[in-house]
């Protein structure tokens, strides 16, 4: 009785599900990037139809080439994690720097992460530091506590120079980061 009342409950959910997918993907096919995005969504958490890497991975990519930052983030981790693509830090970066130069929090702490471990650019303690910076003005507690772990690690200077750049990012609203 108990499977038959899931199944039940499962069928209705979907049955609703799809004339939300149906509108998003109509909306999306016109070339909107949010309904780009949340289709993409759909498609990454089987939201309305099965789950497709692939397809979710499409889906970003036409919202991300357009500047969601969302997408763009997101497409990152699917690089980063070789989800519905193969792993490809470098491409993942390309990403996260996109999404982080919009101000996307997540996107710049995954930034630092990149540059703190030489995931697909060479490391950089700095660079690190000026991303999880950033992150940390929006809030970040995870890039404050990865910042207290970089700077033991890093000279007086390199501290000194760290702050000089995000202050020059953080002013320059993420234009001058590098």
């Amino acid at each position: 009785m108990r499977l038959i009342l899931i199944l039940t409950a499962l069928l209705a959910f979907q049955s609703a599900a799809a004339p939300e997918f149906d509108e998003m993907k109509a909306l999306a096919d016109k070339g909107l990037a949010w309904a780009q995005f949340n289709l993409a969504l759909m498609y990454a958490n089987g939201e309305g139809v099965p789950e497709n890497d692939a397809e979710a991975v499409k889906w970003y990519r036409k919202a991300a080439d357009q500047g969601d930052a969302g997408a763009q983030f997101n497409l990152g981790n699917r690089y980063r994690n070789g989800r519905g693509v193969p792993e490809n830090h470098a491409e993942a970066v390309k990403w996260y720097r996109k999404a982080a130069d919009q101000g996307e929090a997540d996107a710049q702490l995954n930034l630092g992460f990149s540059y703190a471990n030489g995931e697909g650019v060479p490391e950089n303690n700095i660079r690190a530091y000026v991303w999880w910076s950033m992150a940390k003005t929006q809030g970040s507690t995870t890039a404050a506590g990865n910042l207290d772990k970089l700077k033991p690690m890093m000279t007086p200077q390199q501290i000194a120079d760290g702050q000089a750049l995000a202050t020059k990012c953080y002013e320059s609203g993420y234009k001058e980061c590098d």
